[in-house]
């Protein structure tokens, strides 16, 4: 993508999580009430993520876990396996719900509809000692959902992270208006049609 595409993109990104935001706030409304309502717990998970030029931001998403899920420190997910989800955030996780809030993370700009998902430091650190290659992603803003997404899923182990970072490093290399338009196509249909990634 050249400067006035990468521009275009930012301010098409901008308009439709902004017009998103407002079509689905009665949805957000009903996830957070269900969310609350669970355990008491917040709502709305917190938690620092590294984006572009390695700069860390904060990404939002609707709380699937216990309060307590990383009170012994970094954990990763582990689908059907993993005891920390609540039942209305398990819900939430097959079907992508809770990922809405991140709607405001595009609109700020920390984060694009189509790119690299954003990891936290902890993992690349242990991402970079393996493939050094990784800070190249930083060029870019991270995505809502990603080319690797869709054909590697949810990063559970080192192997997978390295698989991931390759086609992540691929999309950057052929990234475009047509990539980016058959990424968020293909994800629509998993989404629709029940797959977990």
């Amino acid at each position: 993508m050249n400067e006035v595409e990468r521009v275009t993109k930012r301010i098409v990104d901008f308009l439709v999580a902004l017009v998103s935001i407002i079509v689905f706030s009665p949805l957000f409304l009903i996830c957070y009430i269900l969310v609350k309502r669970e355990d008491g717990g917040p709502a709305i998970f917190k938690q620092e993520r590294i984006g572009r030029f390695g700069r860390p931001f904060t990404i939002y998403k609707f709380r699937s876990m216990r309060i307590d899920a990383e009170k012994d420190g970094p954990q990763l997910f582990g689908h059907e396996k993993d005891s920390r989800m609540t039942k209305v955030g398990r819900f939430l996780r097959d079907h992508h719900l809770d990922e809405l809030p991140q709607l405001w993370n595009v609109m700020k700009g920390d984060m694009a509809f189509i790119g690299p998902r954003p990891e936290r430091k902890y993992y690349i650190d242990q991402i970079v000692q393996h493939d050094p290659r990784y800070v190249y992603l930083y060029q870019i803003r991270p995505g809502v959902t990603s080319y690797a997404t869709l054909y590697n899923g949810y990063t559970d182990t080192m192997e997978k992270m390295l698989r991931r970072l390759d086609l992540d490093l691929f999309y950057l290399e052929h990234r475009s208006w047509w990539f980016d338009a058959k990424i968020l196509v293909k994800t629509f249909i998993n989404i629709i049609f029940g797959k977990v990634f």
